[in-house]
């Protein structure tokens, strides 16, 4: 229960930096492709006996750079693109599955996300992630802000936006991949960008939504985390459906 608080705080801080920067310049889709292609990564590292931490974290970011490049290069059919991913990752992951001896149980885990079943070497990995996300954050703040909001006017300023929305596309992999043990890549995406979203209607700018998006993605975790806890529920669904409500919470109550 310890390392699962510990990992609640770490990942809030991944959703907070790196969701915001999802939900600002409407990457969503492009992480949910990210999310499930990385199921390759782990596939491939059961096969060969490695960390399927490791191996979701190399095959995603290889899977963000190339969809980069290709979003990069045209932008009209990247839908397609990113979906023709997604069911290549997918597919790999479960071909390298099948051709692994025996069954390990805790494949599961990274399907439906198991934070109480965190290690310590996963709350490290989760540790490092997290400086170089805050790093990204402080050392580029003022490049970013000038690129999520007018692209355009960012490279008159002299930025490089090609290697800023490179690195962020590579960031993204990693905080995806900093997500799954908690939730699973099949929600993962939900706690990327419900947070943000409900954050960003309550900010001023950009560094108020990534510090609110963090408490409210922490606050749902626990939340999620004492519900699976009292009532045996499955830690990952029950986070989601604890951000799920309050979205829709914040949504009626916007509206009306």
């Amino acid at each position: 229960m310890q390392n699962a608080l510990i990992a609640g705080i770490l990942v809030s801080i991944a959703c907070g930096v790196i969701g915001s920067l999802i939900v600002i310049n409407k990457m969503t889709f492009i992480a949910g492709g990210v999310a499930h292609g990385a199921y390759g990564g782990i596939g491939i590292a059961f096969f060969l006996g490695a960390s399927p931490l490791l191996g979701a974290a190399g095959f995603a970011v290889a899977i963000g750079l190339l969809i980069a490049f290709i979003s990069g290069q045209n932008r009209d059919r990247i839908d397609s693109v990113i979906g023709a991913i997604w069911a290549f990752g997918m597919a790999v992951g479960i071909i390298f599955v099948d051709l692994s001896p025996g069954y390990n149980a805790d494949l599961m885990s990274y399907l439906f996300g198991s934070i109480l079943a965190v290690s310590t070497e996963d709350l490290i990995f989760m540790g490092i992630l997290d400086a170089i996300f805050i790093a990204f954050a402080l050392l580029f703040y003022t490049q970013i802000c000038a690129f999520c909001f007018d692209s355009e006017f960012a490279k008159l300023r002299g930025v490089n936006v090609n290697f800023l929305y490179y690195l962020m596309s590579a960031l993204i992999a990693l905080c995806v991949v900093s997500t799954i043990r908690v939730v699973g890549l099949i929600l993962v995406i939900a706690l990327l960008s419900i947070p943000p979203y409900i954050a960003e209607k309550f900010s001023p700018n950009l560094a108020i939504m990534m510090v609110l998006s963090a408490i409210l993605s922490a606050i749902f975790i626990s939340c999620g985390l004492m519900l699976s806890y009292y009532f045996d529920l499955t830690s990952g669904a029950a986070i989601i459906a604890v951000a799920t409500v309050v979205f829709f919470v914040v949504e009626f109550c916007k509206r009306g």
